[in-house]
């Protein structure tokens, strides 16, 4: 490697560890996704994986691909648009729109991939886009890609904020980007406010459920569902790798859309298509949520159950409205050793640091599973009690 980039490279790891920035919780797994997990021979209590219904080891799942695998063998050898294109990504394409009541569903390889291809398509270089502060990166990265001169950044979830920037010059087509669920706090997007400035002023809505499918909703249908917004929002992003517990991302939206996608996005065109084993469990999924309720459910009872007691013990858990629940300890350097005396009492719950929050707002945060039991958050709550007085946070 060429020495000024190596220099560089040490330099920048040297200071992420003297601000107490350098993440050193990327532990390896010797298990499948579960209530526990195996890390270094280990059995800890998995508090920070994003599996809110425990579907990712589903036995269901796992033998819908197994059998896509037998069937149709393990890649998908070309993109979407030459000869990777399988009936099952059909088959996934049609169940999501009918579980979302969307006009049309595109699948891609990840939910940052859906952000990239969709973004750039609907906001080019002399149109306007006003965005949430704290959107996804996801969403920062296909803004960029955009190319669009007129960017706006409105405060978070604020609507008198957001009415500012509509009010101004705003050339071209005007787009509104916002996350369903802020995934770091837990709070939900003012949806049916936004969706109405938006009607309004004569713009675009795009929404990011990727903390809200599975989540929000009846049976997880997202966070248009849960507001009744259904034919108001004109295009939904989605991920697979969370409560539904596969991988891959979606855009729903009109039909138009989603021909569009398939002509002019770059993801959809030049990276091969989700592998059949994938799509087969994502469809698995979907029939799960479609048949029942009961682990969308059992998520909830768990989360308001788990954020009671940490609570009432004078835990700083900030204002999540969903199961996700921020345990706030300031510094990144002290959040990065709640973490280390957790995982040594057996709890992996990493920690989050600047740039993913704010400086002086780093954080435990917990993700909280359908798969958990009871015991498994008493147990939670018990060690999380412990090494909080330790450290004089309660």
């Amino acid at each position: 490697m060429n020495e000024k980039f190596q220099n560089h490279f040490k330099q920048v790891l040297a200071d992420l560890k003297e601000q107490g920035l350098y993440n050193s919780n990327i532990r390896s797994l010797s298990s499948p996704q579960g209530a526990y997990l195996v890390i270094e021979g280990e059995k800890k209590l998995n508090m920070c994986s994003n599996n809110y219904l425990g579907l990712a080891n589903h036995e269901r799942l796992r033998e819908a691909a197994i059998n896509a695998i037998k069937d149709f063998g393990v890649g998908p050898g070309a993109v979407r648009s030459i000869a990777g294109t399988m009936d099952l990504h059909g088959q996934l394409e049609d169940l999501i729109a009918e579980f979302k009541k969307a006009d049309a569903v595109l699948t891609l390889q990840s939910g940052f991939q859906a952000n990239t291809a969709v973004i750039p398509l609907l906001a080019g270089k002399n149109d306007t886009i006003i965005s949430d502060e704290l959107n996804h990166a996801s969403i920062i990265d296909g803004v960029r890609l955009s190319g669009c001169q007129n960017k706006m950044i409105y405060k978070h979830s604020d609507m008198t904020d957001l009415e500012r920037c509509l009010q101004q010059e705003r050339p071209g087509r005007t787009l509104i980007i916002t996350d369903g669920v802020f995934s770091m706090d837990g709070d939900i997007a003012k949806l049916p406010e936004i969706v109405e400035l938006a009607e309004k002023y004569d713009a675009a809505v795009l929404v990011d459920d990727a903390h809200g499918e599975g989540v929000l909703g009846k049976g997880g249908r997202g966070i248009v569902d849960h507001f009744d917004l259904h034919g108001r929002v004109d295009v939904e992003v989605g991920t697979f790798s969370k409560a539904i517990g596969t991988v891959g991302g979606c855009v729903a939206g009109s039909k138009e859309l989603v021909e569009y996608l398939k002509q002019r996005g770059r993801p959809f065109l030049f990276s091969s298509a989700t592998t059949p084993p994938d799509v087969a469990a994502t469809i698995e999924s979907f029939k799960i949520l479609m048949e029942n309720e009961d682990l969308v459910d059992k998520l909830w009872d768990n989360g308001k159950y788990f954020k009671e007691k940490m609570s009432a013990l004078g835990f700083d858990i900030g204002h999540s409205e969903t199961p996700i629940t921020p345990v706030m300890v300031g510094e990144a350097a002290k959040a990065s050793e709640f973490s280390k005396k957790l995982f040594e009492e057996g709890i992996f719950a990493t920690s989050i640091g600047f740039p993913t929050v704010p400086q002086g707002t780093a954080r435990i945060r917990v993700m909280i599973s359908a798969a958990h039991s009871k015991d498994d958050l008493d147990f939670a709550v018990e060690k999380f009690a412990k090494i909080g007085k330790e450290m004089g946070l309660i």
